[in-house]
């Protein structure tokens, strides 16, 4: 009997089988043996397949009728500053707009060496992000679980990466303190671990919240539970990050560690006010480059920002040529810039160059990667995940970019003495965001600047924090 119950469900195994094998869009015996019949391998691909199998295939593509020597003059060049570690962590945008920070103060200050604390910051930027994830809880509390907008709280509740508007918002609220007042922690530069508990204890508390919506609890009620809840996560944070500072003692010091001047006490704020001098909120524009949207508009990304009560990611979408224009005029005057990019495209890690021509995939694999800039980030192939401090740029004889520099937060002794030197046609295949202080905007920009927004979706492919 049981021979007979086991015949049975084999043939009822393969019947089921069948029925999904000839279901319309399904890979078919005939479309298989087609494929087959069009990838007979050649002596060629044997030897190929033997290559990739015990090598890198970027080692196997990599061009070398482009992996001469790299030009290293610039004819226009920032002043050198120290480079950045951001280690096992994702919070580039910080680095990178704490190298503008310390250099706008230092051309001021020639003789003084400044470096500011990324883990005071980021304190309280997870702090926050855990606040506005909480809080979206309780906004879309009556909304169902796997409503888009719940989702988006859900799904990452709190992250590493940012732009250089969190920078803004987070210095404009807790101010800065020296490197030295509050050094990096192993969680602070390895941040997975503490990310993925408190992420977790965040979901916990976000379904609490969502049910005391769900039984209508006041809203005073509701608040009191979510500071509760914050006050654990402060506690998390504490214990990874370290505790940030309300008040301390600094003296400047000069490169070579000598005290410039008599010590002085601060609390953050203070010491914002003695670095930046002014709120940093309304005295930049982000531009960026989205070929796939109309130039000369501005857009805002809803829900995306590092404090509740803070800025969306607004911009203005711009051509390539304007913004070269704007950042060539901003190097010229020494100003540093905040940017990203699509920085593991074409990337040579070893000489820290990027081109276009560094590695011919296309011959590797006898095919050809044809979609445009356009295509690659409506199709998620393509978009920013990377913050660096733009630093210099070569120009041709007619005043046309031929390279550019860039600072990277990856140490000293990666690439170019810890820069990127990358091709203007990298530049404008991969380069996405450029923050520039508003003097160096035209007034045709600012103007622009001052339309009304046209709201995109945080799910958008280009709208990746960087990290």
């Amino acid at each position: 009997m049981k021979k007979q119950l086991y015949v049975l469900a084999g043939l009822l195994c393969m019947s089921l089988t069948g029925i999904a094998q000839t279901k319309d869009g399904g890979l078919t015996s005939d479309m298989l043996y087609s494929i087959r019949k069009d990838n007979k391998p050649t002596t060629t691909d044997r030897a190929l397949a033997n290559a990739i199998a015990a090598n890198s295939i970027n080692d196997l593509a990599k061009n070398h009728q482009n992996a001469g020597s790299i030009d290293t003059y610039f004819s226009v060049e920032t002043k050198k500053q120290s480079i950045t570690n951001q280690k096992s962590s994702g919070r580039c945008w910080m680095f990178s707009g704490f190298n503008v920070l310390r250099s706008d103060y230092t051309q001021k200050h020639d003789s003084i060496q400044l470096e500011l604390s990324q883990a005071y910051l980021f304190f309280y930027d997870q702090l926050e992000k855990a606040n506005l994830m909480l809080q979206g809880a309780i906004d879309t509390g009556k909304k169902p679980i796997d409503d888009q907008r719940v989702q988006f709280f859900f799904h990452h509740p709190i992250n590493d990466g940012g732009t250089f508007c969190g920078v803004a918002d987070l210095v404009d609220k807790y101010g800065l303190v020296p490197a030295e007042v509050m050094p990096e922690s192993y969680s602070s530069d390895n941040t997975s671990i503490a990310r993925m508990l408190i992420s977790s204890k965040l979901r916990e508390f976000g379904l609490q919240l969502r049910d005391m919506v769900e039984k209508g609890k006041s809203a005073s009620a509701i608040n009191k539970a979510k500071t509760r809840m914050l006050s654990q996560i402060y506690h998390m944070l504490q214990l990874t990050i370290g505790e940030p500072p309300q008040k301390f003692t600094y003296a400047f010091k000069n490169k070579d560690g000598r005290s410039l001047t008599a010590a002085k006490e601060y609390t953050p704020m203070s010491f914002a006010q003695e670095v930046v001098g002014k709120p940093l909120n309304g005295t930049f524009i982000m531009v960026m480059n989205d070929p796939r949207r109309p130039y000369n508009k501005v857009y805002e990304v809803e829900y995306d920002r590092h404090t509740y009560d803070g800025h969306n990611w607004r911009y203005v979408n711009l051509s390539m040529d304007d913004i070269e224009r704007m950042a060539i005029s901003a190097l010229k005057h020494g100003q540093k810039l905040y940017s990203s990019y699509d920085v593991g495209k074409m990337l040579d890690r070893k000489r820290g160059y990027a081109d276009t021509e560094n590695f011919d995939y296309g011959s590797l694999f006898d095919t050809v990667f044809g979609m445009d800039k356009a295509q690659r980030i409506s199709t998620f192939d393509s978009g920013s995940t990377h913050a660096m401090t733009l630093t210099a740029v070569d120009l041709d004889a007619q005043g046309k970019a031929v390279k550019w520099k860039v600072e990277n937060s990856w140490g000293a002794d990666w690439g170019q003495k810890g820069c990127l030197i990358m091709t203007d046609r990298w530049f404008r295949e991969y380069m996405f965001r450029l923050v520039l202080p508003m003097r160096f905007v035209p007034q045709n920009i600012r103007d622009i600047a001052k339309q009304t927004p046209v709201m995109v979706m945080p799910e958008d492919p280009l709208f990746l924090p960087d990290e």
